[in-house]
């Protein structure tokens, strides 16, 4: 009478596949049984006991690498590998949920995962009733200068706080994003650059931000940062330029880009 069973029949019963168990074989995690005398490997009771046991810890998350030792451990050392093996996946499992969280505000387009600090600020725009595009493409800024001058970044969200401190500068805020609907050559962009000019040097505080982010880049990533968006925008170009000028012409060191 033959004993055990062919490798299709032991796959069948351990729930593995035979390209599996052909796996362990080669990994040494289970021995390969004799032949019989028609030259097919018989799987006894214990070699199908040996095949669940192997399967049942890559199941539980044992590395292939360390099941052949964990099978041929005495009970100690078998408890011990497997409270280290359940460390590493509580691990994991932290890093899974943390990543998780990292989809939840990439959901919400913060994508530089910005501070408390900078939230609260973005919220504030919104109570002060900039509309959620100009709130967004204020978020979008903050990311970018994070991510260009990150040492200069708590500077970056003082100057914000100042300037929604400002309500005047809030009020030509509201009206610079207007303006990016007019004409570049409109006659009004003029009187608005002037009146932002005013406003800076009429509040020195606002100009924290140019003043920090110029302290700690080039001129370079100061452009990227003060000329984002307006490619979109080309009277926010001009309107941006000539309020550097203005600034330039009182005395205020900003770089030319």
């Amino acid at each position: 009478m033959t004993r055990g069973v062919t490798i299709g029949k032991a796959a069948a019963f351990v729930g593995v596949t035979i390209k599996t168990i052909r796996h362990y074989h080669r990994l040494g995690l289970v021995d390969e049984p004799p032949r019989d005398s028609s030259g097919y490997r018989r799987y006894g009771s214990s070699d199908l006991l040996r095949l669940v046991q192997a399967r049942t810890l890559a199941e539980s998350g044992v590395p292939l690498s360390e099941i052949g030792a964990l099978l041929s451990a005495d009970p100690q050392r078998f408890a011990a590998n497997l409270a280290e093996v359940k460390r590493r996946l509580t691990e994991r499992i932290e890093e899974l949920a943390a990543r998780r969280d990292l989809l939840d505000r990439v959901a919400n387009r913060d994508w530089d995962l910005l501070p408390d600090r900078a939230c609260a600020l973005l919220d504030r725009a919104a109570d002060l009733g900039f509309t959620p595009d100009e709130v967004a493409a204020n978020r979008e800024g903050m990311v970018l200068a994070r991510a260009l001058v990150p040492d200069g970044f708590d500077d970056f969200l003082t100057g914000a706080e100042h300037a929604l401190n400002d309500t005047r500068f809030v009020a030509l805020t509201k009206q610079c994003w207007a303006a990016k609907d007019w004409e570049p050559d409109d006659p009004r962009i003029e009187e608005l650059a002037t009146a932002v000019a005013d406003r800076f040097l009429a509040n020195p505080a606002l100009l924290a931000i140019p003043n920090s982010l110029q302290a700690r880049t080039d001129a370079i990533r100061y452009g990227l940062l003060n000329h984002h968006g307006e490619d979109q925008a080309p009277v926010m170009s001009r309107l941006t330029t000539l309020v550097e000028t203005k600034l330039r012409s009182a005395g205020v060191d900003i770089p030319y880009q």
